[in-house]
């Protein structure tokens, strides 16, 4: 007997119900009356069963997920109830086509690979090498294998022959196997499901270590004064990556999508840094071309479609020091987006042609341009156009002087003024030096009151506006104030009313013009303004959903 596509049998059986719901008989000569169940819109569909935790499947990210998922219109899903999973043989689990399931404390992860074997769905992510990610020593050799950047590291097995191993412990470094780590190092224990990882600190910053655990509450990690290593137990050593203070985290969802965010580093001082509404602040990164293709070998090589792991940028290079597996972008409608469309697209072109599903590429809201690539064709975003005009600022402020001190003429001649006749200086160190010359000139004027005649020919009262305002904030930075020199080698007219006139016509000594620009600064409603189109600016590309408020 010929077998009817799967499509078909759901559609039958959906038939024969509906038949004795309304009295009618199951025959051959009933079911064979298309037009009426075509008028009913019957549609086959493809079962997306979500087996994990329930924790886990009714965490916000997966329900802003399924929610978008829920949109494809051959597209249902089964959340598999947590109890079932624990308690029951999985001959008695709902059958589906498609399977999203991954580890958790607590999940029985042999049975889900029972599972799959059984009912051979379209699994998402791979779940026999899901065991790969419980033993960092596993993932750092597959990373390896992969020629993936990771930091220089060696494993302390205690479970193997202690004849194999030997360990040597300083107070300043460690030596294993005739590897040497010099503190700071690092040091994870071997199971991955143990986050207590410690760093330890060289007797010239004080010793002692860094605690890292899991987030509670606002802390991620406490100092300690311990600075030998522990004793019990295997553990990894590798050597400390100094970064910014920040930790990379990238996400992918297949091999040709990643995004990336970067938050503070437990390794400071272990206080989590959050928002208004109690999430850690995170930071949009963008990812350099090196980066992506990690991102992508990572995900093939671990056979995780939704796979989330930790960079290190540090001394202009990006080391993988951790791979989580399946992991969601907290808080990133942009992401939710693009990762229901790349499962869904993904799901329905495996399985649409194998049930006589019609389909063609999804998309949420508009229609975006998809390019493509190694494996089919994805949406990839090339550039992002904005004028942006700057928020609300107080006014440019501008001060002009003639000035005719050798310290001037010095400062003028070092910055490379006589080539061009004029300089421009911005810099903390040049923008210092000349609040040194009226700091030193206003002395020179004050001792030199007495005298009939003074040698400093500069207005006392230009030279406090320019220390004034070179001294505003104690400390330069930004581009709110910049002096300019310019040679006039004529000087200035005294009481001319053009400035053009003033130096063609004049015959006396050379001098310099020095303008003082400043002002132009955020202020309070221009900083809400700034910050608002900045959380806007980070979802404006195709398939955000940016909003600006007036």
């Amino acid at each position: 007997m010929m077998q009817h596509p799967r499509g078909s049998n759901r559609l039958s059986s959906t038939m024969q119900k509906a038949n004795a719901n309304n009295g009618l008989s199951s025959s051959p000569s009933a079911v064979s009356s298309l037009s009426r169940w075509e008028a009913m819109e019957i549609k086959p569909k493809v079962v997306v069963g979500i087996c994990c935790m329930g924790k886990k499947a009714s965490s916000r990210p997966m329900r802003e997920i399924l929610h978008r998922l829920e949109k494809f219109e051959y597209i249902s899903l089964d959340i598999f109830d947590e109890d079932m999973i624990l308690n029951d043989p999985v001959e008695s689990w709902p059958v589906c086509d498609a399977l999203i399931s991954f580890f958790s404390t607590g999940f029985p992860l042999h049975k889900a690979i029972d599972y799959a074997k059984l009912r051979k769905p379209l699994v998402i992510n791979d779940l026999e090498a899901q065991y790969n990610l419980h033993d960092r020593r596993k993932v750092f050799e597959i990373l390896s294998q992969e020629d993936i950047p990771v930091p220089r590291h060696v494993i302390h097995d205690r479970d193997c022959d202690p004849d194999d191993f030997f360990l040597i412990e300083n107070d300043d470094d460690l030596e294993i196997n005739d590897v040497i780590f010099r503190k700071p190092f690092v040091e994870k224990p071997v199971s991955a499901e143990d986050h207590n990882v410690y760093i330890y600190y060289p007797s010239s910053a004080g010793g002692g270590s860094q605690r890292l655990f899991r987030k509670m509450r606002n802390r991620s990690s406490i100092y300690s004064p311990e600075s030998r290593i522990r004793r019990a137990g295997s553990y990894m050593y590798e050597e400390f990556m100094p970064t910014d203070g920040t930790d990379v985290k990238v996400y992918t969802v297949g091999p040709d999508y990643a995004h990336a965010e970067a938050r503070k580093s437990p390794a400071l001082d272990g206080k989590v840094e959050r928002d208004s509404q109690g999430k850690e602040v995170r930071y949009p990164v963008i990812l350099t071309n090196t980066e992506k293709m990690i991102a992508r070998k990572v995900c093939l090589a671990f056979k995780q479609t939704v796979c989330g792991f930790d960079l290190l940028r540090a001394s202009g290079r990006s080391y993988v020091c951790d791979v989580n597996g399946f992991s969601f972008v907290k808080n990133s409608k942009k992401y939710y987006d693009d990762c229901a469309k790349i499962l869904g697209n993904m799901i329905m072109r495996e399985l649409a042609p194998k049930y006589n599903i019609p389909w063609q590429m999804f998309t949420l809201d508009e229609e975006i341009p998809y390019m493509p690539t190694t494996s089919g064709t994805m949406m990839e975003l090339r550039c992002v156009i904005a004028i942006i005009r700057h928020g609300d600022r107080t006014p440019k402020q501008k001060m002009k002087m003639e000035v005719k001190h050798p310290k001037f003429f010095r400062l003028f001649e070092k910055y490379g003024g006589r080539s061009k006749g004029k300089v421009k200086l911005k810099r903390p160190e040049q923008l210092q030096k000349i609040l040194d010359v009226s700091r030193y000139l206003l002395g020179e004027l004050k001792w030199q009151k007495h005298r009939s005649q003074p040698e400093i020919e500069e207005r006392e009262s230009k030279l406090e506006q320019l220390k004034a305002v070179l001294e505003m904030y104690g400390h330069f930075s930004g581009i709110n104030r910049k002096v300019q020199l310019k040679y006039l080698p004529k000087g200035i007219l005294k009481h001319s009313s053009s400035e053009e006139a003033s130096h063609s016509d004049s015959k006396g000594e050379p001098s310099l013009l020095l303008i003082l620009k400043w002002g132009g600064e955020l202020t309070p409603a221009g900083r809400v303004q700034a910050e608002e189109l900045g959380r806007a600016f980070r979802c404006i590309y195709p398939g955000g959903q940016a909003v600006i408020s007036d």
